[in-house]
């Protein structure tokens, strides 16, 4: 079992930068597969960044890619998203998820495990 909790969203003008934690229970946090994802009114849930148990990989939504980084901290069993440069189009609730594959791992039904959600507002 894994148990998620993201904090650090807020509200932030166009062209800011927030930091995103998702603070993990369990003691294999390093066997799973780490993503998060954000959901804007009447959206779909989409992916945004996902990081292999290793922190070896990691990989971006095109439309986050070289503003965004995903990482990880084994040893608070924590994961981050660090955001620059926020685009109103960045509004949204972000989710940590986590999944023990990284098979699929764009696909949100894959994931086994989710946050609560972190609301994050960018004002134009």
């Amino acid at each position: 079992q894994v148990q998620l909790v993201e904090s650090g969203g807020g509200l932030v003008q166009a062209g800011g930068s927030l930091r995103l934690s998702c603070a993990a229970s369990g003691r294999t946090f390093n066997d799973y597969t780490m993503a998060w994802f954000r959901q804007a009114p009447g959206k779909e849930r989409d992916f945004v960044a996902r990081i292999t148990g290793s922190g070896g990989s990691t990989d971006y939504a095109d439309s986050v890619k070289g503003r965004f980084t995903i990482s990880r901290d084994s040893a608070k069993n924590t994961m981050y998203l660090e955001m620059n440069s926020l685009k109103p189009d960045d509004t949204a609730v972000y989710y940590c998820a986590a999944h023990w594959s990284d098979w699929g791992y764009r696909r949100p039904e894959i994931y086994g495990y989710w946050g609560q959600g972190t609301q994050v507002t960018v004002s134009s």
